[in-house]
């Protein structure tokens, strides 16, 4: 669950993926100008689902002869966005009960695609080299005993949890206030802004608090470890006031607007058998984020290199 999430620089060399697009099938939803096959996609906030959208703009482009369109929008605007049909799919969802409730179960104007074949999990993260000198921080009722290394200008008196985009799934604030933690929250703004104060704190050797989460492309390069908070129960975090809980692991999940499920023809067939792994996600990312690729450009290259994957992908014939 990440409400994981509207500004960040990584993203907006995104763009449009493919400007034009040719003959595949005749079925697929139309653009409304030009009568082009059109598939339009929403981009979040955070590089790793940035690269399914890339892949799958690029394989919808160059394979199947479609015209993308991605548009990038918080994680709650996107599934209203969707419902409307705005926009034909989600390619990355953390978990949204109440949209989903909303959109899938009452309205019907949304459908389900079926899992991404990554499982995503949020917690709280030290950095190794501090847990190491103070193994007792990786347990959260030992936090108020080391809040004081976590103080920052923002913070005033009490520790600091770093946390990205205001627009993400978090329930920190109440998990702060129900475990009576000296913490408070601060928010960077985004991903990119959030992965440069943890490179700043890492390369001097700070302690540091933050909200975090895997798979991430950053977690190769800045040895972190999960604080340990109470167990996650299903159900623990129903009452958003009353969390006091770890966050669950949560399979991502994609999700298509529901006339574009029944109608977008191979598109549509093509984004419901998209599935790869953890790995295969972050080796895109980490094109994109650490070696400054464009999106379309990692995509080429993974797409080039593993064509046994995405084959399966297709739409039978």
């Amino acid at each position: 669950m990440r409400t994981l999430r509207i500004t960040t620089a990584v993203i907006s060399a995104l763009g449009v993926i493919g400007l034009s697009a040719c003959g595949a099938a005749d079925t697929g939803k139309k653009d409304e100008v030009g009568g082009d096959k059109t598939v339009r996609l929403t981009v979040p906030s955070w590089v790793g689902a940035q690269a399914n959208t890339a892949v799958a703009g690029y394989i919808l482009k160059k394979e199947l002869g479609y015209t993308v369109k991605t548009q990038q929008m918080g994680e709650v605007l996107a599934w209203d966005a969707l419902s409307k049909g705005d926009i034909d799919a989600i390619m990355e969802d953390w978990g949204h009960p109440k949209e989903e409730k909303q959109y899938v179960t009452t309205k019907k104007t949304v459908v389900k695609a079926g899992d991404l074949g990554v499982t995503g999990h949020i917690g709280w993260y030290v950095p190794k080299y501090y847990a190491d000198k103070n193994p007792d921080v990786l347990d959260a009722k030992n936090l108020n005993k080391y809040a004081k290394d976590f103080k920052t200008a923002e913070s005033g008196d009490k520790g600091e949890i770093l946390e990205g985009s205001p627009d993400y799934v978090t329930n920190d604030d109440a998990i702060i206030k129900n475990l009576k933690l000296d913490l408070k929250t601060n928010y960077s703004g985004s991903e990119a802004a959030q992965i440069t104060a943890i490179k700043k704190y890492a390369k001097e050797k700070k302690p540091f608090l933050t909200y975090w989460w895997t798979p991430q492309w950053l977690n190769a390069q800045v040895d972190m470890v999960e604080v340990k908070l109470p167990e996650y129960k299903e159900g623990c975090d129903a009452d958003p006031k009353k969390v006091a809980c770890a966050y669950p692991n949560t399979p991502l999940q994609k999700f298509l607007n529901a006339d574009f499920a029944k109608d977008g023809g191979e598109a549509a067939e093509f984004l419901k058998n998209f599935k790869w792994t953890t790995e295969q996600q972050n080796e895109v990312a980490l094109m994109i984020a650490g070696e400054k690729m464009s999106p379309e450009a990692a995509a080429e290259k993974w797409v080039n290199a593993n064509e046994s994957t995405w084959k399966a992908w297709l739409p039978k014939k």
